[in-house]
This record gives structure tokens, sequence and C-alpha cells, in this order.
């Protein structure tokens, strides 16, 4: 693509990255066949191929965002299914968040959707906020249907509508502390804790932990972390993202420091995916650019960590899962084989739900935000997975699992803790009724 940024622009390094990924694009549209809400709405404007379109023109005439651009960006879900199958290797995750950065900076929303991002960016990234605003929320369920009737209230129905009727008790296995390994050291590993994954399902550490320190992996819980800074980081607020990855690399490289991390282990991919882009985040930061790509470096999936270190094979245990590929996993981390292998290896049948690189419609706060779009891909993902037949649905991330399991009655788990079952570990709450 043929730009013409001026010299006194492209002094700006993130306008040169910009203008960098806006030449490779080559127009020929193949991002359009995997684009979820280019197949659900039938917009070239909300293609990755028209958003590259408006972002350019925006960008190149250095003017604020606009009504029209904010529509189409804010309908994208960076789920990176574009990014897979680009030919001519567009980085487009990085082109859209500078857009997002530019919206945040340029365009004043209207005041409730100002105020629903704010009250997400208040409360999400924060445990403690978030359990209290879950209790709050079963007192607003009732109201649900009279926000959905008013289309700027109707975030607000998305969120009661999610909200779990229980929040799970508070994990203490997962507290910050060291978990010492029960054979044969083989390892050292630091854990994210998260923030809304242990609020809503702490058994996901837990499992991590057991699994792991039954392998014989040190397992270390450090003092001080923060959000990982994804939820903030799609709503273009920058400085509350760069904030987030500086604390937890302050964090991370004083273990590392203190006695060597073999790896960092993230249990959502979503949070896999921007922790190893922290190098990137941080790359025009003096005092952060090389710890930050050190972090990033380290930072690994469960599944990604565990198919390094040789499980033993079981026997097949009868039970079939349908394994549902986050996109932060397969498209934003590129790991898409391990997860199953795991599986396969650990007894279970594993199928593959057609259409399995469209999204689900969670995309962090996307289902709240943008809820009638969610709605349509949360459909057409639960129809592809109650096809397989399945007994439990397996992914790698938290918003994904919260996003399918309110439209169907297939119990859906982690894939860490069938693994963490399967070898030994405890069977998952949510697959009691399961042989």
């Amino acid at each position: 693509m043929q730009t013409s940024f001026t010299p006194q622009q492209l002094a700006d390094p993130n306008i040169a990255q910009s203008e960098a990924i806006l030449r490779k694009c080559v127009h020929c549209g193949f991002c359009t066949a995997t684009c979820p809400t280019y197949v659900t709405l039938g917009n070239e404007l909300d293609s990755p191929r028209g958003r590259i379109y408006l972002i350019k023109d925006m960008l190149e005439n250095d003017r604020p965002a606009d009504a029209q651009v904010v529509t189409h960006i804010d309908r994208c879900l960076s789920c990176l299914a574009c990014v897979t199958t680009c030919p001519s290797g567009v980085d487009y995750m990085h082109l859209v968040d500078h857009a997002r950065i530019h919206i945040e900076k340029t365009y004043r929303r209207p005041i409730m959707d100002r105020l629903i991002r704010n009250l997400l960016a208040f409360v999400l990234p924060y445990p403690a906020r978030f359990r209290t605003a879950l209790k709050l929320a079963r007192l607003g369920q009732p109201f649900a249907s009279l926000f959905r009737k008013t289309k700027a209230l109707r975030p607000l129905a998305s969120m009661l509508d999610l909200a779990p009727k229980t929040t799970p008790t508070p994990s203490t296995v997962a507290n910050p502390g060291t978990h010492a390994p029960q054979a044969e050291k083989r390892g050292r590993v630091a854990i994210l804790t998260g923030c809304a994954q242990p609020v809503l399902d702490p058994e996901i550490n837990d499992a991590t932990i057991r699994l792991l320190t039954r392998i014989g992996i040190e397992v270390v819980l450090p003092e001080g972390e923060a959000c990982c800074g994804a939820l903030v980081h799609h709503m273009g607020r920058e400085e509350q993202a760069l904030a987030s990855a500086r604390r937890n690399v302050d964090v991370w490289m004083r273990e590392i420091e203190r006695g060597g991390l073999d790896a960092i282990i993230i249990t959502a991919s979503g949070c896999g995916t921007i922790i190893k882009d922290y190098g990137h985040m941080l790359r025009l930061d003096a005092a952060y650019a090389d710890k930050a790509k050190e972090v990033s470096a380290l930072a690994k999936d469960i599944t990604e960590y565990l198919a390094g270190l040789d499980l033993p094979p079981l026997e097949r245990n009868g039970l079939t899962v349908a394994y549902h590929s986050a996109c932060s996993m397969q498209h934003g981390q590129k790991i898409t084989m391990p997860p199953k292998l795991l599986l396969k290896a650990a007894g279970f049948a594993v199928r593959d739900p057609a259409e399995g690189h469209l999204c689900c419609g969670s995309a962090g706060t996307y289902n709240i935000l943008q809820p009638e779009i969610s709605a349509q891909l949360k459909a057409r993902k639960v129809k592809n997975i109650e096809a397989t037949k399945a007994d439990i649905i397996a992914t790698g991330n938290i918003g994904c699992m919260t996003q399918i399991a309110s439209g169907t009655a297939i119990p859906i788990v982690h894939t860490v803790q069938l693994l963490d079952w399967a070898y030994g570990g405890k069977k998952p709450n949510r697959i009691e009724a399961l042989k």
C-alpha cells in the first residue's frame, strides 16, 4: 500500500511503525475470509482491509478519530485471525493497537459509553473490586431486561447476564509464596495469578500448581504482580497498560535475580499474548526495554511449557473433548497443536469443532461493549461445538470459558484442569457429573 506520511510525522516512532505496517498490505482480501465481523456483517469497513484504509486515512492526515472510524475499530475483536491468514505479513495487531490509542486521545465518546468503559477499567483489572462487583451484579440481574431496551444501556445488561449466580470461594493455594516440588526438582517457574480468572474460576491456578509440583516443578507466586494490562490495552488506555506492564516486569525480574526462572507460566491465553508483547510495548522505554524483552522471552502458556516436559501417555479414558482454541492462543501466540496433543496423551479423545478459526465473541470486554455481534458469534461457535457430540469442552482462556458456558449445557473447563485430573489430581467441579 502506498503511503504519504511527511518526514515530520515519521519522526514519531509509533507513526513510523504504523507506516511500515501499512506498506505491507497489498489489498489481496484474504483477511476478509477469516474475519469474524466481516463474515457476520458483510461490511468491507468491518474487515481488516477496510479498517486498514480507515486507519491509514486518519493517521496520514493527522486528524482526530471520527464516529465512523470509532464504530468500525470498536467492532474489531482483535482476534488476529487476519494475521494468521495474511500472506504479506501485515502486523495488524500493532496497527490496530495504535489506532485505539489515537482514538482514546482524540475522540470524545458519548457519556454513557465513557462511563461504562471507565467502570470496566476501574473494576476488571482488580480482583477485590471485581469480586465485589459480581456480588452487586446479582442485585441488578432482575433489571437486565430493562437495560436491554435502551441501546446505550445494553452493555450494562450484558454485564449482568454474564455475571455468575454465585462467586467461588477465593483460593488459598494461589496466594503469594512458593510451592515446593513433590518429585525430583526439574525446574522453577513463576505463575501469573491474573485478575478476572482467579475470581471466576480459582480452580484453574490451583490445578496448575498441583500438576506442576507433582511432576517436579517449583512454583513461585511473586508478591506484588498486577493485571497483565490486556483489558485496558485493548481499550486504547496506553498509560494504564504500560504501568501494569512495568510493575509486572519489576516483580518478575526480582524473582529472576533471586532464584532464576525457567518460565513465566500464563494460564489465560489473552494474558499470554500481551505479556509476550511487553518487549514491544516497552521498546521505547530505556529503563525497561531490555528487561521487558527478557520477560517476554520467558512467558509461556501452561500447555506450551508442559509440552516440553514429556508427560507419560495414559490409557484412553472414554471421554471426548471438543477443544476450542482461543484466538489469543492460535492467532496471537501461534500455539495450535500442544494443547490437543497433551489431551490425547492424557487419554482423552479430542475433536476439532468446525470453523475453529472464528472467534467465540468474548474478546476481553467485547461481549460487554458489542453484545449484538458477540451474541451472533457465540451462537455460531456453540452450534459448531455441540455438533462434535463431545462430553467436555476444553480451552485455555477464561473469557472463552465464560462466553461459551453461557450458551451450552456441555461442561467447559480449562485444558490444565483436565490434565491435572488425568495425572492424579482433582476432578474439576464443572464435570463432577461425568464418570
